[in-house]
């Protein structure tokens, strides 16, 4: 399991984020505050509050986890 701290700054980020997890064949969550949404659901990200620090959680090994962080890599702390 590897964890990054991401920063979505707006519906373009939301999206982005949204579409990289979709095309990942494993659990991808996103964890803000007491909140965790998968990071398939587009809703889910939207009902969180962009201001608050959140972490993406990747439940896969480590070439694949990094797969998708470069795929987001504009999103990561």
């Amino acid at each position: 399991m590897t964890s990054r701290t991401i920063h979505l700054a707006g519906v373009e980020d939301i999206k982005e984020l949204c579409n990289a997890a979709v095309e990942m064949p494993f659990d991808i969550d996103i964890l803000s505050g007491n909140y965790i949404i998968d990071a398939k659901s587009i809703m889910g990200i939207f009902s969180l509050d962009l201001n608050q620090p959140m972490t993406v959680r990747i439940d896969a090994d480590d070439a694949k986890a990094q797969l998708f962080l470069q795929k987001i890599a504009g999103l990561c702390k």
